[in-house]
């Protein structure tokens, strides 16, 4: 009778799902079926690998993969990332368990940033913009900061995310090479972007700039690593030289002045010497530029006398944003809202509004003084956050971590410098360095826990 019964269910169930198929082929076409019949086993597959989706969805969203090589972007790639993430996550939070939160300072600074951030929303002068962004990207950031921190708990973990972060900012540099070499997206005569014909984010010199900038740190890691093979090593210079190579094209001053902010920082690890790092750094910058070829820029070149248009540009811009915070002190203008309040506070009109340039004011005019604070609070614990683990990998003798730390750590130092000249409060490097931040010394902590436990068993064993 029981048997019955289940063969019963079976057939229904059968039925079912061949009405719904059929439904499906019918309603969509081919494509709708074939995704009904694949969708049990993407989700499956979705769970069985989950930190593998959400390494992609931060690659796909950071990088922008999808706008840089067109032949992707029929397949929305990044929202069916996200779908598949977000059901990894539910799963193994609620369901198996495997996910288990643990909590650091920096996640109480990020959340404190977070709400103060969905204060300005509600307080922003145009709320419209503000909840679009708030939507399209800070709700994602905030999920993923906490996924990325709880879930990325081992060695081989950071392997595929350095990994990753690696070969997609290579691939951005190809792209940006190719399309420099044949002329392709130039702006302003000279400068290099990718996609602007499809409005991608990457159409921005400066924008793309950043994009390329952030994987430096890690290549850079990479070839400074002393555990590392003499292949490996030269696998990353190439990479190195390509991102350099990139960012060179774009023509863009902060992201040159942050690669040049890492690889000091790396040089000093070695040197030990403040004045001849800086030296070198001083006198690889002015290499950098002169391979740019900053001085043909038509914004900013050397056909401009005194204070260039750019400079001006920030200048004004800077201003603006200062007097923003003046009028808002407490929540600012609002997020994403510099751009269309500029008209109103800039000392300066030409006739069309700007960006803000510089990360500082940018917080400083759309969260106002009280969002600044936060914001820097949150910094300042992700150095002493880096620093704890330093100190925890040095106690357990545990050098395969250093690598992590020296890249997050470059990669903070490099957002500082660039964030000077570039736009990056609220886009994915800062929230990637902090997820990682927290998974590493988490990670640290247990290991020195580990070894803490064995040496105590060794003292025992030999008494």
């Amino acid at each position: 009778m029981r048997e019955l019964v289940y063969q019963n269910r079976f057939i229904i169930a059968s039925l079912l799902i061949t009405l719904a198929v059929l439904g499906a082929y019918q309603g969509v076409g081919p494509v709708g079926a074939f995704a009904l019949v694949i969708l049990p086993f993407a989700a499956f597959t979705a769970i069985r690998v989950s930190i593998a989706f959400i390494i992609l969805f931060i690659l796909f969203s950071y990088f922008r993969l999808h706008e840089a090589f067109p032949v992707l972007m029929p397949f929305k790639i990044p929202k069916l990332l996200a779908l598949a993430s977000l059901l990894g996550i539910v799963w193994h939070l609620f369901i198996s368990k495997q996910l288990q939160p643990h909590w650091n300072s920096c996640h109480v600074l990020f959340i404190v940033l977070f709400v103060w951030l969905t204060v300005c929303v509600f307080m922003a002068s145009n709320r419209a913009v503000a909840i679009e962004y708030f939507s399209g990207v800070l709700s994602k950031v905030f999920i993923m900061v906490f996924a990325i921190s709880w879930w990325v708990k081992s060695a081989k973990h950071f392997n595929w995310v350095r990994i990753g972060i690696m070969l997609s900012g290579v691939s951005i540099a190809l792209v940006a090479i190719s399309n420099k070499m044949n002329g392709i997206g130039l702006v302003e005569g000279t400068r290099v972007t990718i996609s602007r014909d499809l409005r991608s984010q990457l159409g921005d010199p400066n924008d793309l700039s950043l994009v390329l900038m952030f994987p430096v740190s890690f290549l850079a890691a990479e070839i400074f690593d002393k555990n590392n093979d003499k292949w490996r090593r030269i696998a990353s210079g190439v990479g190195l030289t390509l991102l350099i190579s990139g960012v060179i094209a774009t023509q863009s001053r902060g992201g040159l002045l942050g690669i040049a902010a890492v690889l000091s920082f790396f040089i000093y690890q070695k040197v030990k010497n403040p004045v001849l790092v800086g030296a070198i750094g001083f006198v690889g910058m002015l290499l950098m530029v002169l391979f740019a070829g900053i001085s043909d820029r038509q914004s900013g070149g050397a056909a401009e006398e005194g204070v260039d248009a750019s400079a001006m540009g920030r200048i004004y811009a800077w201003q603006a944003a200062i007097n923003m915070a003046v009028a808002n002190p407490l929540t600012g203008v609002g997020i994403n809202n510099f751009f269309v309040n500029y008209y109103f506070y800039s000392p300066h009109w030409d006739g069309k509004n700007h960006a803000v340039h510089s990360t500082w004011f940018q917080v400083l005019g759309e969260t106002g003084f009280v969002g600044l604070l936060v914001f820097a609070m949150l910094i300042v614990g992700i150095f002493k956050s880096l620093e704890r683990t330093a100190l925890l990998n040095a106690v357990s003798s545990n050098t395969n971590l250093n690598v992590n730390t020296y890249a997050l750590k470059a990669g903070m130092i490099g957002f500082m410098v660039s964030g000077t000249f570039l736009t990056q409060a609220f886009t994915w490097p800062l929230y990637i360095i902090l997820s990682l931040t927290i998974a590493l010394e988490k990670l640290a902590q247990d290991n020195a826990g580990e070894n803490y436990v064995h040496s105590n068993e060794e003292v025992a064993k030999s008494q």
